[in-house]
C-alpha cells in the first residue's frame, strides 16, 4: 500500500472507515472463495487484503474514544 493510500485512509471519518472495513472483509471472503475453486491467479492478494484489513482496524481503534474499563 502506498503512502498516499495510507494517508487517504487516515483522512476518512470513523463511519467511512467502518464501511470500508466491511467492504474489505467481503472482498477477502470472495478471494478465499476463488482460491478454494482454483480460480485465483495471484495468491498474494489474500495476504495483501488481510494486511489492509489490519491497517483499517488499527486506524479505527486509534480514532474511537476509549470506553470504560479497568484503568491503570
Amino acid at each position: 500500500m502506498k503512502t498516499k493510500d495510507k494517508q487517504a485512509i487516515r483522512a476518512k471519518t470513523l463511519e467511512e472507515l467502518k464501511t470500508f472495513l466491511k467492504e474489505a472483509k467481503d472482498a477477502l471472503y470472495l478471494l478465499k472463495l476463488e482460491m478454494s475453486q482454483n480460480k485465483l491467479k495471484n495468491l498474494r492478494s489474500i495476504f495483501w487484503k488481510r494486511k489492509e484489513i489490519a491497517r483499517i482496524a488499527t486506524i479505527i481503534n486509534e480514532k474511537e474514544p476509549p470506553t470504560g474499563g479497568q484503568g491503570l
